[in-house]
């Protein structure tokens, strides 16, 4: 049972990523999926959730407008698409979810989640 995010790197403020979180032995659908992300020195902040459902869509305030969370049940894969990246969004990002959670928890807490995957590095800078 495995977690495996991708496609962070190092763009310019303004432009865009799109984060992968894939799934091995085990389906994400019928799961909460959130994105947490980790600047040095600071604490693992979530950035954004999406239930079991997709009714349920949850973001950071500072990321509201600007990224978007999908999930694709054909691919078994989570999205994180960013858009118009700022310098403060530098940090490493990580999917996680927990296979007894359909719903995102009303607050974004890392003792949430109960698996990991093992972290993105995004750099935005000029």
């Amino acid at each position: 049972l495995q977690l495996q995010a991708s496609g962070g790197g190092l763009v310019q403020p303004g432009e865009s990523l799109r984060l992968s979180c894939a799934a091995s032995g085990f389906a994400l659908a019928p799961y909460a999926v959130a994105w947490f992300r980790q600047a040095p020195g600071k604490e693992r902040e979530g950035v954004s959730c999406i239930s079991s459902s997709h009714f349920t869509k949850d973001y950071l305030d500072s990321v509201k407008g600007r990224f978007i969370i999908s999930k694709d049940k054909a691919n078994n894969t989570v999205y994180l698409q960013m858009n118009s990246l700022k310098p403060e969004d530098t940090a490493v990002y990580y999917c996680a979810t927990n296979r007894g959670r359909a719903a995102c928890p009303p607050q974004a807490s890392t003792q949430s989640y109960n698996y990991w995957g093992q972290g993105t590095q995004v750099t935005v800078s000029s």
